[in-house]
């Protein structure tokens, strides 16, 4: 049957894969990916970079596999998502999409969230990072462009209409906008707003197909003209389907540029700070950070240690002694998603002293992580009264043995590592071989499909000290998040 082409658009890389029934990856192109431009809250990126990328990567792959790129039976993409990109009714781009650290939404989400609490379902799920904030500071601060908005899509959707022509995009990654369009005792969220409910594509199954590729499109994919593209979803659903997590009962940290951490069960709850999605039957409890790897990248910057092997530099850094007076990491240097939803959060070293290095710095920001990886897993598992026996781990960070250990140690659970190095890249593959037929179920794709690689289990004499660690990484974040906010409205000069 050849291979299939899947594609994970990253915030930090694009990759693309040739991928064959068995899930081995046969050749696989990788690009930088567009990262967003601005200050002050702004975060934005033009919507053809991501399609410049698409069209670098597949040109890539060609050119290493020609005959295997001529095999490609279908296609799959599945992409970065809480980042909108706004077409017009011809599909034109519209303005540059607002990613997923955009912030200027903030004050407005604040005031919608407290006008509606108690009135609709959604209203506490309203943040500078919801859909409908965003879209309602379009309105606020630049109606002309809004008045040209037909369409609100993901960024892996946009490729697909570039690729097909045909617009849609899948439950979970609208969940949010499908969540506010509902009609409660308050009413309908985009109405009351004054959206049209016309901005929401048509909503199909990740396992569905979009259409075609078109055959007029630039070389290389031209020469795919005529092939299915499969909608997929967000780069958490693929990966957590390529870590064979997507099943009830088990949990999932994916660590690439930022974390996600979730619980899936059968039935919804609802988790302070947490995200409750409908994911095909099964219900997701967790959700983003703005934190991961991209923390541990800006401390190595600041300590001016090299980036060309982030890997060996780290391993270096973490082999330098390690002072024995603990150091204490809040990892928000972006403010935090799940499960605060506060914009106005702000990073520290608490315990600071004049004998810590290097070392103890790379130490507290990794367990600084992990302690907020803590933080949502007894959220997930406190409303659904009962634990998860492992957590599978995967993307950039669960290459690094000692971060799975810490992860392992600090939430008290074994931590799985698979296979697969791009879970995403799986999982996207996975949806492209079901639409084929290969498979019959998700579940049974992630049998066929995912295998586990390495298991670190907590060292329990460790417990003790993580516990008490722990116990004051929360009383610290409650202490200084007024401080936080404080700095941060406070004006140059102030």
């Amino acid at each position: 049957m050849g291979v299939v082409l899947a594609c994970d658009l990253g915030g930090t890389s694009f990759r693309a894969c040739l991928v064959d029934a068995v899930g081995t990856v046969k050749a696989q192109a990788v690009l930088p990916s567009p990262q967003a431009e601005g200050r002050n809250g702004v975060a934005e990126i033009a919507p053809e970079a991501w399609w410049s990328c698409l069209l670098e990567v597949t040109a890539e792959l060609a050119r290493q596999e020609p005959a295997l790129f001529r095999s490609i039976a279908a296609m799959a993409i599945c992409g970065v998502t809480r980042s909108q990109v706004f077409l017009d009714a011809t599909g034109a781009v519209i303005r540059p999409a607002m990613t997923w650290n955009d912030t200027r939404a903030a004050a407005l989400a604040t005031k919608l969230a407290a006008e509606w609490a108690g009135r609709h379902s959604e209203a506490e799920q309203i943040n500078a990072f919801h859909p409908l904030a965003r879209l309602a500071w379009l309105k606020a601060s630049e109606p002309d462009r809004f008045a040209r908005v037909a369409l609100v899509l993901d960024p892996k959707d946009y490729l697909n209409v570039r690729l097909t022509g045909k617009a849609a995009s899948d439950p979970v990654s609208m969940a949010r906008l499908l969540a506010a369009a509902q009609t409660e005792q308050g009413g309908n969220l985009l109405t009351i707003c004054g959206v049209p409910a016309t901005i929401l594509p048509k909503i199909i199954s990740p396992f569905q197909q979009v259409g075609l590729i078109q055959p007029r499109l630039p070389d290389p994919l031209g020469a795919l003209g005529g092939i299915p593209v499969y909608c997929c979803s967000n780069d958490t659903w693929a990966a957590v389907a390529g870590l064979g997590a997507l099943r009830a009962s088990y949990a999932y940290n994916i660590s690439g540029t930022t974390e996600v951490l979730g619980v899936m069960s059968e039935a919804p709850v609802q988790a302070a700070g947490l995200l409750t999605v409908d994911w095909g039957g099964l219900w997701q409890q967790g959700g983003p950070s703005l934190n991961g790897a991209d923390t541990m990248s800006w401390l190595l910057a600041l300590l001016g240690q090299p980036a060309v092997n982030v890997a060996a530099t780290l391993e270096a850094l973490l082999g330098q002694p390690r002072q024995s007076q603990p150091l204490l990491f809040l990892p928000y240097l972006q403010g935090e998603r799940v499960p605060f939803w506060n914009p106005s959060l702000r990073g520290a070293f608490i315990g600071l002293g004049r004998q810590h290095g290097p070392a103890d710095l790379a130490w507290a920001v990794m367990e600084g992580v992990a302690f907020l990886n803590r933080e949502v897993l007894a959220r997930a598992e406190a409303a659904l009264g009962w634990r998860v026996g492992c957590i599978r781990f995967g993307g950039g960070g669960a290459s690094n043995p000692v971060w799975c250990q810490i992860k392992a140690d600090i939430c008290g659970r074994p931590v799985e590592t698979c296979a697969a190095a791009e879970p995403g890249v799986l999982g996207a593959a996975a949806v492209a071989w079901m639409g084929l037929g290969r498979f019959a179920s998700l579940a049974e794709a992630q049998e066929r499909l995912v295998s586990v690689s390495r298991c670190f289990t907590p060292d329990p004499a460790k417990a003790a000290r993580y516990d008490g660690l722990f116990a004051l990484f929360q009383r610290a974040g409650a202490a200084l998040a007024p401080i936080s906010e404080r700095l941060v409205g406070m004006a140059p000069g102030d």
